[in-house]
């Protein structure tokens, strides 16, 4: 059995049936002016939830954000209009609707002494128009919203470049041509023309001749020369990215044979 604040917490709830089928919002909680019990809910059925038909609270029960109760769609759809006066339902009214249900008198929130002609009090009532996302109580119309992205850069920081001089050794190879002299014996015959020469000395004797030989050597010299500058920059490219994100969005439903027009 829902306690009256537990029943005032369920208005403006969808009410549901025991499989889950939608019913409707819940728009007004009437109590029994003896216990203080909940005995009945409203709830708004018909296109745009402008019909508001009563269901007993005995056996109902909050499941997370809805009221569920033991009575089929059909059933709460086609339960008999009652007629409150000042906020009271009689003693006619309240047994119509039980008989209605299948239960009896001292079942589902009623005293067990019967009840008196005002025993059914309402605690708030919410516009017999509908409920929608701009507030309780509205026109007879729905607004419909849905979520929309918003999508735009903004800039962070992805990581820092250093420029760094190092010194590394590596080898060269050059090809180098050298000289070298070497000794050439050469022989000639004594003629007319070199007979002075070979007979200008004694005519048996020693002697001692001598040439130097030489060789060019490989000599290498470093020097240091700028080959180029480096510096660090910036620059931008631009790249296409997909970003993927869910949106909710509310959708429309109508019960009933109807046109659809838009403006």
């Amino acid at each position: 059995m829902l306690t009256a604040e537990q029943a005032q917490d369920t208005i403006g709830r969808d009410a549901v049936t025991d499989d889950g089928d939608k019913l409707g919002k819940v728009g007004q909680v009437f109590l029994d002016d003896e216990t203080g019990e909940p005995a009945f809910v409203t709830v708004n059925t018909g296109l745009f939830g402008t019909n508001e038909t009563f269901v007993p609270l005995g056996s109902a029960r909050v499941e997370g954000d809805t009221l569920a109760v033991p009575f089929s769609k059909d059933q709460v759809k086609d339960a008999p209009n009652v007629d409150i006066s000042g906020g009271h339902m009689s003693r006619d009214e309240e047994k119509r609707l039980y008989e209605y249900y299948g239960l009896n008198h001292t079942q589902d929130g009623a005293a067990q002494d019967g009840w008196r002609d005002d025993d059914a009090t309402v605690v708030e009532e919410s516009a017999s128009t509908g409920h929608d996302t701009s507030g309780p109580n509205t026109d007879d119309a729905v607004t419909r919203s849905e979520e929309r992205l918003d999508v735009g850069t903004t800039t962070e920081e992805t990581g820092r470049v250093r420029l760094r001089k190092y010194v590394t050794t590596e080898q060269e190879t050059y090809t180098v041509p050298v000289r070298t002299e070497r000794a050439v014996l050469e022989r000639e015959p004594v003629t007319e023309a070199n007979v002075d020469q070979a007979t200008s000395g004694a005519d048996i004797s020693e002697e001692e001749h001598e040439v130097v030989l030489s060789q060019e050597r490989v000599t290498v010299d470093k020097t240091v020369e700028p080959v180029e500058r480096v510096s660090l920059g910036t620059e931008t490219v631009t790249e296409d990215q997909t970003v993927t994100e869910d949106v909710r969005k509310e959708q429309i439903e109508v019960d009933g044979d109807v046109d659809d027009r838009r403006s």
